[in-house]
Protein backbone atom coordinates (compact mmCIF):
# COMPACT_ATOMS: atom_id res chain seq x y z
CA UNK A 1 0.00 0.00 0.00
CA UNK A 2 1.40 3.44 -0.90
CA UNK A 3 1.25 5.27 1.87
CA UNK A 4 1.51 9.42 2.56
CA UNK A 5 5.16 10.25 3.15
CA UNK A 6 4.31 11.07 6.84
CA UNK A 7 4.38 7.64 7.88
CA UNK A 8 7.77 7.08 6.52
CA UNK A 9 9.40 7.78 10.19
CA UNK A 10 8.12 7.55 13.95
CA UNK A 11 8.94 10.99 14.81
CA UNK A 12 9.47 10.40 18.18
CA UNK A 13 12.60 11.47 20.00
CA UNK A 14 13.12 8.31 22.22
CA UNK A 15 14.72 5.15 20.48
CA UNK A 16 12.76 2.04 22.72
CA UNK A 17 10.25 -0.65 21.91
CA UNK A 18 7.17 0.68 22.15
CA UNK A 19 5.25 0.19 25.57
CA UNK A 20 1.75 -1.27 26.38
CA UNK A 21 -0.93 1.44 27.32
CA UNK A 22 -1.96 -1.47 30.12
CA UNK A 23 -0.75 -1.10 33.44
CA UNK A 24 1.85 -3.94 34.71
CA UNK A 25 -0.34 -5.72 37.20
CA UNK A 26 -0.65 -4.73 40.59
CA UNK A 27 0.32 -1.27 39.81
CA UNK A 28 -1.28 2.01 38.34
CA UNK A 29 -0.09 3.51 35.23
CA UNK A 30 2.21 6.24 35.35
CA UNK A 31 4.33 8.46 33.22
CA UNK A 32 6.85 9.02 30.96
CA UNK A 33 7.09 12.58 31.78
CA UNK A 34 5.92 15.39 29.15
CA UNK A 35 6.77 15.04 25.66
CA UNK A 36 8.20 17.93 24.00
CA UNK A 37 9.66 15.93 20.96
CA UNK A 38 8.95 16.31 17.36
CA UNK A 39 4.78 16.22 16.58
CA UNK A 40 3.73 12.63 16.66
CA UNK A 41 3.44 10.82 13.64
CA UNK A 42 -0.17 10.13 14.23
CA UNK A 43 -0.84 13.57 14.89
CA UNK A 44 1.29 14.67 12.10
CA UNK A 45 -0.52 12.47 9.55
CA UNK A 46 -4.37 13.48 10.91
CA UNK A 47 -3.14 17.04 10.85
CA UNK A 48 -6.05 18.32 13.19
CA UNK A 49 -4.66 21.52 13.43
CA UNK A 50 -5.36 22.49 10.05
CA UNK A 51 -8.73 21.94 10.53
CA UNK A 52 -9.05 23.71 13.47
CA UNK A 53 -9.97 27.62 11.50
CA UNK A 54 -13.12 25.45 10.25
CA UNK A 55 -13.56 23.16 13.27
CA UNK A 56 -12.55 22.26 17.20
CA UNK A 57 -15.24 19.99 17.84
CA UNK A 58 -17.06 22.68 19.98
CA UNK A 59 -20.67 21.95 21.21
CA UNK A 60 -19.76 17.93 20.70
CA UNK A 61 -19.84 14.91 23.50
CA UNK A 62 -17.52 11.92 23.05
CA UNK A 63 -18.19 9.50 25.70
CA UNK A 64 -14.90 7.70 26.26
CA UNK A 65 -16.01 4.16 27.53
CA UNK A 66 -13.02 1.80 29.09
CA UNK A 67 -10.81 2.64 32.34
CA UNK A 68 -11.95 6.18 33.37
CA UNK A 69 -9.49 9.17 32.62
CA UNK A 70 -7.38 10.93 35.26
CA UNK A 71 -9.09 14.09 35.80
CA UNK A 72 -5.79 15.18 37.22
CA UNK A 73 -4.31 15.47 34.21
CA UNK A 74 -4.40 19.48 33.16
CA UNK A 75 -3.98 19.02 29.34
CA UNK A 76 -7.53 18.71 29.82
CA UNK A 77 -9.41 22.06 29.94
CA UNK A 78 -10.85 22.64 33.42
CA UNK A 79 -14.73 21.69 32.84
CA UNK A 80 -13.73 19.14 29.87
CA UNK A 81 -14.06 16.18 31.66
CA UNK A 82 -18.21 16.18 32.63
CA UNK A 83 -18.80 14.67 35.78
CA UNK A 84 -22.20 13.33 36.84
CA UNK A 85 -23.63 10.21 37.71
CA UNK A 86 -21.78 6.92 35.91
CA UNK A 87 -18.45 8.96 34.90
CA UNK A 88 -15.11 8.53 36.43
CA UNK A 89 -12.30 10.80 36.92
CA UNK A 90 -9.48 8.52 38.29
CA UNK A 91 -7.88 5.76 36.18
CA UNK A 92 -5.50 3.15 37.51
CA UNK A 93 -5.27 1.27 34.09
CA UNK A 94 -4.42 4.29 31.75
CA UNK A 95 -6.12 2.98 28.60
CA UNK A 96 -8.77 5.58 29.16
CA UNK A 97 -6.43 8.61 29.82
CA UNK A 98 -4.32 7.86 26.44
CA UNK A 99 -8.01 7.70 24.76
CA UNK A 100 -9.34 10.98 25.75
CA UNK A 101 -6.15 12.54 25.51
CA UNK A 102 -5.92 11.64 21.82
CA UNK A 103 -9.26 12.79 21.31
CA UNK A 104 -9.69 16.07 23.05
CA UNK A 105 -6.23 17.00 25.22
CA UNK A 106 -5.79 20.85 24.87
CA UNK A 107 -2.58 22.53 22.84
CA UNK A 108 -0.36 23.25 25.52
CA UNK A 109 3.10 24.99 24.96
CA UNK A 110 5.00 22.19 27.32
CA UNK A 111 4.50 19.85 24.80
CA UNK A 112 4.06 19.63 21.11
CA UNK A 113 0.88 16.93 21.49
CA UNK A 114 -2.01 17.99 21.14
CA UNK A 115 -5.50 15.81 20.85
CA UNK A 116 -7.84 16.06 17.47
CA UNK A 117 -10.99 18.09 18.85
CA UNK A 118 -9.87 20.29 21.78
CA UNK A 119 -13.04 21.83 21.38
CA UNK A 120 -15.42 18.97 22.52
CA UNK A 121 -16.54 17.70 25.85
CA UNK A 122 -15.16 14.25 27.42
CA UNK A 123 -17.55 11.72 29.00
CA UNK A 124 -15.45 9.34 31.09
CA UNK A 125 -16.86 5.92 31.82
CA UNK A 126 -15.17 3.09 34.03
CA UNK A 127 -17.07 -0.50 32.71
CA UNK A 128 -13.83 -2.32 33.72
CA UNK A 129 -10.25 -1.84 35.68
CA UNK A 130 -8.58 -3.32 32.77
CA UNK A 131 -7.91 -6.26 34.65
CA UNK A 132 -9.03 -9.11 32.39
CA UNK A 133 -6.51 -11.18 31.14
CA UNK A 134 -7.95 -10.58 27.40
CA UNK A 135 -7.98 -7.19 27.74
CA UNK A 136 -11.61 -6.67 27.67
CA UNK A 137 -14.37 -6.46 30.03
CA UNK A 138 -17.76 -7.65 30.42
CA UNK A 139 -19.81 -7.16 28.01
CA UNK A 140 -22.99 -6.90 29.85
CA UNK A 141 -21.44 -3.72 31.83
CA UNK A 142 -20.42 -2.41 28.35
CA UNK A 143 -24.10 -1.98 27.00
CA UNK A 144 -24.93 -0.56 30.59
CA UNK A 145 -21.98 2.12 29.82
CA UNK A 146 -23.43 2.96 25.97
CA UNK A 147 -26.72 3.48 27.94
CA UNK A 148 -25.24 6.16 30.06
CA UNK A 149 -23.49 7.60 27.30
CA UNK A 150 -26.91 7.99 25.64
CA UNK A 151 -28.36 9.15 28.60
CA UNK A 152 -26.23 12.00 28.91
CA UNK A 153 -26.43 12.77 24.68
CA UNK A 154 -23.50 12.28 23.63
CA UNK A 155 -23.02 12.14 19.94
CA UNK A 156 -19.87 10.28 19.45
CA UNK A 157 -19.17 6.84 21.63
CA UNK A 158 -15.61 5.58 21.58
CA UNK A 159 -15.26 2.25 22.61
CA UNK A 160 -11.79 2.60 24.11
CA UNK A 161 -11.38 -1.19 26.18
CA UNK A 162 -13.58 -2.98 23.21
CA UNK A 163 -15.43 -6.71 24.99
CA UNK A 164 -14.58 -10.30 23.71
CA UNK A 165 -18.02 -11.45 23.65
CA UNK A 166 -21.33 -10.01 22.40
CA UNK A 167 -24.53 -10.20 24.36
CA UNK A 168 -28.11 -9.91 23.61
CA UNK A 169 -27.58 -6.40 26.15
CA UNK A 170 -24.87 -5.32 23.98
CA UNK A 171 -26.29 -5.59 20.72
CA UNK A 172 -29.44 -3.78 21.86
CA UNK A 173 -27.67 -0.86 23.49
CA UNK A 174 -25.85 -0.21 19.93
CA UNK A 175 -29.14 -0.34 17.67
CA UNK A 176 -30.56 2.49 20.07
CA UNK A 177 -27.17 4.47 19.66
CA UNK A 178 -27.58 3.71 15.81
CA UNK A 179 -31.61 4.87 15.96
CA UNK A 180 -30.52 8.20 18.26
CA UNK A 181 -28.25 9.44 15.71
CA UNK A 182 -25.29 8.32 17.58
CA UNK A 183 -21.81 7.45 16.21
CA UNK A 184 -20.71 4.51 17.77
CA UNK A 185 -16.35 3.66 16.89
CA UNK A 186 -14.80 0.80 18.34
CA UNK A 187 -11.42 -1.16 17.64
CA UNK A 188 -10.53 -4.26 15.89
CA UNK A 189 -8.28 -5.27 19.54
CA UNK A 190 -9.14 -9.20 19.81
CA UNK A 191 -5.45 -10.70 20.38
CA UNK A 192 -6.08 -13.66 18.87
CA UNK A 193 -6.62 -14.41 15.07
CA UNK A 194 -10.28 -15.34 14.11
CA UNK A 195 -10.82 -13.57 16.75
CA UNK A 196 -13.87 -10.64 16.58
CA UNK A 197 -13.99 -7.80 19.44
CA UNK A 198 -17.52 -6.22 20.42
CA UNK A 199 -19.25 -4.21 19.26
CA UNK A 200 -16.57 -3.50 17.27
CA UNK A 201 -17.70 -6.65 14.94
CA UNK A 202 -21.63 -5.45 15.30
CA UNK A 203 -23.89 -3.88 12.80
CA UNK A 204 -23.79 0.16 12.70
CA UNK A 205 -20.67 -0.05 14.58
CA UNK A 206 -17.53 1.87 12.86
CA UNK A 207 -14.85 -1.01 13.26
CA UNK A 208 -11.41 0.38 12.90
CA UNK A 209 -8.05 -1.43 12.55
CA UNK A 210 -4.92 -0.22 13.40
CA UNK A 211 -1.37 1.01 11.40
CA UNK A 212 2.29 1.57 12.36
CA UNK A 213 4.24 4.63 11.17
CA UNK A 214 4.83 2.10 7.90
CA UNK A 215 1.48 2.32 7.13
CA UNK A 216 1.01 -1.31 7.77
CA UNK A 217 -1.94 -2.75 10.17
CA UNK A 218 -0.66 -3.84 13.70
CA UNK A 219 -3.87 -5.78 14.72
CA UNK A 220 -4.47 -9.22 14.80
CA UNK A 221 -8.48 -8.79 14.48
CA UNK A 222 -9.58 -8.82 10.67
CA UNK A 223 -12.98 -8.96 8.73
CA UNK A 224 -15.30 -7.87 6.47
CA UNK A 225 -16.41 -5.82 9.24
CA UNK A 226 -13.57 -3.63 9.22
CA UNK A 227 -14.53 0.27 8.87
CA UNK A 228 -11.44 2.19 8.21
CA UNK A 229 -7.85 2.31 9.75
CA UNK A 230 -6.30 4.94 12.02
CA UNK A 231 -2.91 5.30 14.04
CA UNK A 232 -2.18 2.65 16.61
CA UNK A 233 1.56 2.15 17.33
CA UNK A 234 4.52 3.86 18.87
CA UNK A 235 1.90 6.48 19.66
CA UNK A 236 2.18 9.64 21.97
CA UNK A 237 -0.91 11.04 24.67
CA UNK A 238 -2.08 12.20 27.80
CA UNK A 239 -0.93 9.61 31.21
CA UNK A 240 -2.86 9.11 33.94
CA UNK A 241 -0.79 9.64 37.34
CA UNK A 242 -0.17 12.93 36.03
CA UNK A 243 -0.70 14.51 39.42
CA UNK A 244 -2.13 17.67 38.40
CA UNK A 245 0.92 18.02 35.46
CA UNK A 246 0.68 18.13 31.85
CA UNK A 247 2.20 14.28 31.83
CA UNK A 248 2.59 11.75 28.68
CA UNK A 249 3.17 8.24 27.64
CA UNK A 250 5.47 6.91 25.11
CA UNK A 251 5.57 5.32 22.88
CA UNK A 252 2.73 3.20 23.43
CA UNK A 253 1.28 0.63 21.20
CA UNK A 254 -2.45 -0.36 21.48
CA UNK A 255 -4.94 -1.20 18.89
CA UNK A 256 -7.67 0.40 21.00
CA UNK A 257 -6.21 3.81 20.57
CA UNK A 258 -6.65 4.07 16.71
CA UNK A 259 -10.42 4.32 17.21
CA UNK A 260 -9.77 6.97 19.33
CA UNK A 261 -8.39 9.20 16.38
CA UNK A 262 -11.25 7.94 14.37
CA UNK A 263 -14.00 9.18 17.31
CA UNK A 264 -11.75 12.69 17.29
CA UNK A 265 -12.48 13.03 14.11
CA UNK A 266 -16.07 12.18 14.01
CA UNK A 267 -16.37 15.15 16.71
CA UNK A 268 -14.89 17.72 14.03
CA UNK A 269 -17.26 16.37 11.70
CA UNK A 270 -19.99 16.71 13.58
CA UNK A 271 -19.44 19.90 14.73
CA UNK A 272 -18.85 21.05 11.16
CA UNK A 273 -21.84 19.18 9.58
CA UNK A 274 -24.08 19.21 12.38
CA UNK A 275 -27.36 18.28 10.15
CA UNK A 276 -25.81 14.79 9.38
CA UNK A 277 -27.24 11.72 11.14
CA UNK A 278 -24.76 8.72 12.83
CA UNK A 279 -24.86 7.13 9.92
CA UNK A 280 -23.75 9.62 6.93
CA UNK A 281 -21.11 10.78 9.47
CA UNK A 282 -20.00 6.89 9.53
CA UNK A 283 -20.20 7.13 5.45
CA UNK A 284 -18.22 10.49 4.97
CA UNK A 285 -15.56 8.99 7.18
CA UNK A 286 -15.15 5.82 5.01
CA UNK A 287 -15.86 7.29 1.54
CA UNK A 288 -13.06 9.58 2.20
CA UNK A 289 -10.16 7.46 3.35
CA UNK A 290 -7.36 6.63 1.68
CA UNK A 291 -8.16 3.29 -0.38
CA UNK A 292 -5.76 0.32 -0.19
CA UNK A 293 -3.77 -0.54 -3.27
CA UNK A 294 -6.48 -2.35 -4.29
CA UNK A 295 -8.72 0.08 -4.49
CA UNK A 296 -11.05 -1.78 -2.83
CA UNK A 297 -11.78 -3.62 0.79
CA UNK A 298 -8.85 -4.91 2.90
CA UNK A 299 -9.33 -7.48 6.19
CA UNK A 300 -7.50 -5.29 8.34
CA UNK A 301 -7.39 -2.43 6.66
CA UNK A 302 -11.22 -1.77 6.18
CA UNK A 303 -12.01 0.71 3.12
CA UNK A 304 -8.49 2.28 3.90
CA UNK A 305 -6.18 5.21 6.05
CA UNK A 306 -8.43 7.97 7.90
CA UNK A 307 -8.12 11.09 6.05
CA UNK A 308 -9.48 14.08 8.29
CA UNK A 309 -9.46 16.67 6.21
CA UNK A 310 -10.74 15.31 3.93
CA UNK A 311 -13.74 13.65 6.07
CA UNK A 312 -14.38 17.29 7.27
CA UNK A 313 -13.90 19.62 4.23
CA UNK A 314 -15.52 17.31 1.04
CA UNK A 315 -18.70 17.75 -0.29
CA UNK A 316 -20.80 14.91 -0.61
CA UNK A 317 -24.44 14.55 -1.96
CA UNK A 318 -26.41 14.08 1.08
CA UNK A 319 -27.47 10.83 0.77
CA UNK A 320 -24.40 9.26 -0.83
CA UNK A 321 -24.29 5.59 -0.69
CA UNK A 322 -21.64 3.85 2.09
CA UNK A 323 -18.80 1.95 0.36
CA UNK A 324 -19.64 -1.49 -0.53
CA UNK A 325 -23.70 -0.84 -0.64
CA UNK A 326 -25.23 -2.48 -2.98
CA UNK A 327 -25.38 -1.04 -6.85
CA UNK A 328 -27.81 2.23 -7.29
CA UNK A 329 -30.54 1.56 -10.04
CA UNK A 330 -29.62 2.74 -13.66
CA UNK A 331 -31.51 5.79 -13.62
CA UNK A 332 -29.82 7.13 -10.73
CA UNK A 333 -26.28 9.00 -10.81
CA UNK A 334 -24.05 5.96 -9.23
CA UNK A 335 -21.75 7.76 -6.50
CA UNK A 336 -18.11 6.01 -5.83
CA UNK A 337 -15.32 6.93 -4.22
CA UNK A 338 -11.94 6.87 -6.38
CA UNK A 339 -10.22 4.10 -5.88
CA UNK A 340 -6.52 5.96 -5.66
CA UNK A 341 -2.90 4.99 -3.72
CA UNK A 342 -3.26 7.47 -0.42
CA UNK A 343 -1.31 10.24 -0.72
CA UNK A 344 -0.48 13.38 1.78
CA UNK A 345 -3.51 15.17 3.31
CA UNK A 346 -1.66 18.28 2.14
CA UNK A 347 -2.00 17.34 -2.07
CA UNK A 348 -5.59 16.68 -1.51
CA UNK A 349 -7.90 19.38 -2.97
CA UNK A 350 -10.15 21.45 -0.27
CA UNK A 351 -13.55 19.98 -0.53
CA UNK A 352 -13.70 18.00 -3.36
CA UNK A 353 -13.22 14.20 -3.94
CA UNK A 354 -13.48 11.94 -7.09
CA UNK A 355 -17.31 11.26 -7.10
CA UNK A 356 -18.78 10.53 -10.39
CA UNK A 357 -21.82 12.55 -9.28
CA UNK A 358 -19.88 15.61 -8.92
CA UNK A 359 -17.72 14.69 -12.11
CA UNK A 360 -21.03 14.68 -13.85
CA UNK A 361 -22.60 17.62 -12.45
CA UNK A 362 -19.28 19.75 -13.65
CA UNK A 363 -19.41 18.41 -17.15
CA UNK A 364 -23.05 19.50 -17.23
CA UNK A 365 -21.94 23.14 -15.98
CA UNK A 366 -19.80 23.39 -18.68
CA UNK A 367 -21.39 22.40 -21.61
CA UNK A 368 -24.62 24.56 -20.46
CA UNK A 369 -22.01 27.53 -20.28
CA UNK A 370 -20.63 26.98 -24.12
CA UNK A 371 -24.69 27.14 -25.41
CA UNK A 372 -25.04 30.16 -23.32
CA UNK A 373 -21.99 31.77 -24.55
CA UNK A 374 -22.93 30.75 -28.77
CA UNK A 375 -25.95 32.15 -28.35
CA UNK A 376 -24.78 35.61 -27.08
CA UNK A 377 -22.01 35.37 -30.78
CA UNK A 378 -25.84 34.91 -32.44
CA UNK A 379 -24.18 31.20 -33.26
CA UNK A 380 -27.08 28.36 -34.73
CA UNK A 381 -26.93 24.56 -34.64
CA UNK A 382 -26.95 23.64 -38.01
CA UNK A 383 -29.73 21.05 -39.43
CA UNK A 384 -28.39 17.83 -40.80
CA UNK A 385 -30.11 16.08 -43.27
CA UNK A 386 -29.40 12.47 -43.84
Amino acid sequence: MRIPAVLAIAGLVAVCLPVSAVAAPGQCANPSGTYTGEVPWGQRLVDPARLWPLTRGDGQLVAVLGTGVDGQNTQFAPGQLEGGPGTERADCDGRGTIAAGIVGAQPDPSTTFAGVAPGAHLLPIRYTDGSATDGGGDPGALAGAIDTALNRHAGVVLIAVPASADSPALSAAVARARAEGAVVVSAAAATQRGARSYPTATSGVLAVGSVNPAGEPVQSEAGDHLGVAAPGAELVSTSAGAGGAVAHRWPVTDPGLAAAYVAGVAALVRAYHPELRGDQVVTRLTLTAHRPASGGHDPRLGWGVLDAYAAVSSTLPADVAPPGAAPVPASEPAVVPAAAPARPAADVAAGTIALAGVALAAAAGVAVAAVRRARRRNWRPSRFTP
